[in-house]
């Protein structure tokens, strides 16, 4: 690429990504046995996991377009949503609401207690368990993201007609 030139650095040339694509099957040599035709059929771009890190990878970038100000990462926003929500829960509860691992989320919520976000306490009926809750800041920190985070989900699909974009979002949810 010359300098000023606006072409993508990962597409070569002056070809788009269609464009890329049907040469791609254009070149595609015929092929003889039935497993061979398969995997000569297979193009990456049309698969759904391929889809879905793309789709990911432009809602991560507008998250942090839209919540860079306040620092924290999806995961994060997420526990303290959630937090915000349901009140006092467990980290093991927190983690289930959230589709965290327990390694994620043992992660988040030690960041997010050094941040003063988050603190625990022992359940009062259960000195064993540990629950977790948000702290005054917290509480006022989450109030603010929320009233933010809606512009990510309104900026991510965008580009789709409303009817689309809530078929997306109940197909997407049926799926997770």
């Amino acid at each position: 690429m010359q300098p000023g030139d606006k072409r993508r650095a990962d597409t070569p040339g002056s070809h788009s990504e269609r464009q890329l694509m049907a040469m791609v099957r254009a070149r595609r040599k015929p092929v003889d046995n039935a497993e061979a035709q398969r995997a000569a059929a297979y193009v990456l771009e049309d698969q759904v996991g391929f889809l879905l890190r793309c789709a990911h990878q432009r809602a991560s970038e507008i998250f942090n377009g839209v919540m860079g100000r306040f620092g924290v990462t999806p995961t994060q926003f997420a526990a303290l949503a959630k937090l915000d929500d349901v009140g006092s829960v467990s980290q093991n509860q927190l983690g289930r609401l959230t589709r965290m691992d327990p390694a994620t989320v043992s992660g988040v919520v030690g960041r997010l207690i050094a941040r003063g976000l988050v603190h625990q306490s022992p359940d009062a009926r259960d000195a064993r368990l540990v629950l977790l809750a948000l702290t005054p800041s917290g509480r006022a920190a989450v109030l603010e993201m929320k009233a933010a985070a809606a512009e990510v989900s309104r900026r991510t699909l965008e580009s789709l007609p409303a009817a689309e974009a809530q078929a997306l979002v109940r197909a997407l949810a049926r799926i997770g």
